[in-house]
């Protein structure tokens, strides 16, 4: 039996479930470095741009993979690639425990991302090729909570172990643990017949895909705030709470654990609200323009000095690097699923990109400032951070200017309309041109709604935080009365003033 003609659970047990395992490691292996890294700095005496560097090897080879592994993906089958590529994980993470320098762990960071930054992209290439396409969502977001495990298990349980057998020993377990996999995955998950034969592959393809104007439009906000999420995640959330809010590792520690929760909670009710929205007609692009705007939101609270519940923001920040389904759920209407495989990967590629960026720039930014007794100075951390949400806040203006530039996919009758081919008018009769005219201003019309709700959301943020500095400022520095005499030559006459301390 196999997943095209067994039962729904069948599809689940041999499809979704193996390769959900296999992003758990990944996500394990991205964010464990946030938990050693304290021992790393102690015995090998890393510092602040060694540990971004080296923490983001891991995301530099993962991006390096992506389109080869797209191609792969396409030709050879989910199955196939990943097992391959997590017995180079495996490899990578025994160098990583075996390593006394910061060469070797470089080395080990970047085969363990070659290895399990495939994850992901074989996931949501299985459950395209496996599962309907009114499911799709669900089951990626299903594919990202299970995975999203990972980071939960990078937390508490990884610090327990860290500090019990160490961060070596920890290491080694893990790489053990990723050849026993490769092995189940090989042995159970079932290969698509005929798969790739006659797809269309190469450089072309991709330029196309890369190329097109509504891939341009999801791009760069996608690449920026995903890849932030994942950035401060992975290592500077945890920099972030222990130097410029004073926790203790404790505290850190379990900051660390509510945003994998909501990492995790997050996919599966993106992927739930996506399916919800596309049924009902709306473009999944409304929901992701505001999942942006909150991220950016909760980021400039940080950066300002806002008193916001810390384990809010940092929720959201979590959270937003579940937005992945969102991204693919989109995708899934620009492309075929034949090159599905190459499209995700063309995004992922931007996705690893920008957290490995974002992540050693970062580290940089910090390392410009003279370090303190302490560590590095809180500005600094508040200067680099800021730098980001600059970014992230400008790719949101181009995602709402350039939707007038891409056309909206439209639904009639519970179909697209969006790619159907435009007959001359000595081929259409009357009704059919009044039906596609109909179509493009229902589109047309559709896109301007998404505009002004995007700008009415972006103004109540706006208001909501400058109301927010407001009220705490008035509540920090109450006003102080003074009377003062005032001599002047027909009378005397008092002044009431007010002084803020």
């Amino acid at each position: 039996m196999t997943p095209a003609n067994g039962s729904f659970q069948w599809r689940i047990a041999v499809v979704l479930l193996p390769f959900a395992a296999g992003f758990y490691l990944s996500y394990l292996f991205r964010t464990i470095n946030a938990v050693i890294a304290d021992q790393l700095a102690r015995e090998l005496g890393l510092g602040s741009a060694q540990l971004g560097l080296l923490t983001s090897a891991y995301f530099l080879t993962m991006a390096a993979a992506q389109l080869p592994v797209g191609v792969l993906l396409d030709r050879h089958g989910p199955r196939s690639v990943q097992s391959a590529c997590l017995v180079v994980a495996a490899a990578g993470a025994a160098v990583f425990a075996m390593s006394s320098g910061l060469f070797g762990l470089m080395l080990g960071r970047a085969l363990i991302g070659l290895g399990v930054g495939t994850a992901l992209m074989s996931g949501v290439k299985a459950i395209a090729l496996w599962f309907p396409r009114e499911r799709q969502a669900t089951m990626n977001g299903w594919l990202l909570m299970l995975g999203a495990l990972g980071a939960v298990t990078a937390t508490a349980p990884a610090q327990a172990l860290a500090d019990s057998i160490g961060w070596r020993n920890l290491l080694g377990l893990l790489s053990a643990v990723t050849v026993v996999l490769a092995v189940m995955m090989a042995l159970i998950v079932p290969e698509p017949q005929a798969l790739g034969r006659r797809q269309p592959h190469g450089p072309a393809t991709l330029q196309r895909i890369m190329l097109d104007p509504r891939f341009l439009r999801l791009a760069p906000l996608s690449a920026l705030c995903i890849g932030t999420a994942w950035s401060m995640q992975s290592l500077w959330a945890a920099a972030w709470l222990a130097r410029v809010d004073g926790l203790p590792r404790a505290a850190v520690v379990q900051h660390l654990l509510v945003m994998a929760l909501a990492l995790a909670v997050g996919g599966l009710l993106l992927g739930w609200s996506a399916d919800r929205l596309r049924r009902a007609g709306h473009p999944v692009e409304v929901l992701f323009g505001g999942i942006a705007l909150l991220s950016i939101a909760c980021q400039l609270a940080l950066v300002v000095g806002i008193d916001l519940p810390s384990y809010l923001i940092w929720s959201v920040v979590g959270a937003v690097g579940s937005a992945t389904v969102l991204s693919y759920a989109i995708l899934a209407g620009y492309f075929p699923k034949e090159i599905s495989g190459q499209a995700n990967g063309a995004l992922n590629l931007l996705h690893v990109g920008a957290a490995f960026g974002l992540q050693a720039a970062t580290g940089f930014i910090i390392d410009l400032w003279p370090p303190e007794a302490t560590g590095p100075p809180v500005v600094a951390y508040r200067v680099a951070f800021g730098a980001t949400a600059g970014l992230e806040l400008a790719a949101l203006v181009w995602f709402i200017v350039s939707a007038p530039l891409t056309r909206p996919t439209t639904y009639l009758a519970g179909r697209s309309v969006q790619n159907r081919p435009i007959l001359a008018p000595s081929q259409t009769t009357a009704y059919a041109r009044a039906q596609l005219v109909f179509a493009r201003r229902v589109a047309a019309a559709r896109g301007q709604a998404r505009n002004w709700r995007v700008a009415a959301l972006g103004s109540a943020a706006v208001c909501a935080v400058v109301a927010v500095k407001v009220v705490t400022g008035v509540m920090t520095n109450p006003a102080v009365p003074h009377v003062i005499e005032v001599d002047a030559p027909a009378r005397r006459k008092s002044q009431l003033l007010f002084t803020v301390p």
